[in-house]
């Protein structure tokens, strides 16, 4: 078996890689989390300042990006393929991430979900079809999540966007008339919903809504193994969901 230095270990989607690893082809070598515990079924650490080394081939990380620096540091000195699938990376991170690939083989999705790929296809074939429509973006996701929107809804977005588009985020006041050009988001926040994304395109008198609904977490822990699956044979470079569904 192949094995996985998982960051998030401890985390929602990190007990989700946990429980699927073995269908894939893997286990976890070790797992690196702020919150550690005693009864872990791997070596865990709290940070890659206090790991020791533990073999692997390739690194899965959905923790934060206040860990990207860290992580990417220690994936090429050791020359490690890294599967990166947190959220709310800026223009920093994602520099980081642009060099690294220079050196390993990274695959970045802020959604592992095949559904959500196949969305994105569908909503900019509606998008050359219906180019007179307004066009609104609806995210929901459970009471934790601390970013906003979600990355896959950015994602959205800029599969939809053209190069006059202005992204307006919620509406609130009295000057709220839609302007050409516009594309809404909005966030919903609450309960343990694991995610779901509807996409509208808004005409005169009718309306099209295409939505992917998670129904569990596991979804994307299998996404993620798939891509670590499809990284280990593939040279540096930065990869994504449109090079694993090819």
């Amino acid at each position: 078996m192949k094995r996985i230095l998982l960051c998030g270990a401890m985390g929602r989607m990190g007990q989700e890689v946990t429980r699927s690893a073995s269908e894939y082809g893997f286990e976890i070598a070790a797992g690196i989390d702020f919150y550690t515990a005693d009864d872990a079924a791997f070596p865990l650490y709290a940070g890659f300042t206090s790991f020791i080394r533990e073999d692997a081939d390739v690194i899965i990380d959905f923790s934060r990006p206040a860990a990207l620096p860290g992580l990417l540091e220690y994936a090429r000195a050791r020359r490690l393929p890294c599967v990166l699938a947190s959220t709310g990376y800026g223009e920093a991170e994602n520099a980081l991430i642009r060099e690294a690939a220079k050196e390993i083989p990274i695959f970045v999705s802020a959604n592992m979900s095949v559904g959500v790929y196949v969305l994105k296809q569908l909503i900019r074939e509606a998008r050359r079809l219906m180019p007179q429509a307004d066009v609104e973006v609806i995210e929901k996701h459970h009471r934790q999540k601390e970013d906003a929107p979600s990355g896959t809804a950015a994602a959205l977005v800029k599969a939809l966007s053209e190069a006059d588009t202005r992204v307006v985020y919620g509406r609130e006041g009295l000057n709220t008339k839609r302007r050409p050009g516009e594309i809404g988001v909005h966030s919903v926040r609450g309960g343990t919903l694991p995610g779901e994304h509807e996409v509208e395109f808004l005409m005169d008198n009718e309306v099209i809504s295409i939505t992917h609904s998670a129904q569990n977490r596991g979804i994307f822990a299998a996404g993620a193994l798939k891509a670590a699956r499809f990284l280990l044979e593939q040279p540096a470079g930065l990869y994504g969901m449109d090079d694993l569904m090819a």
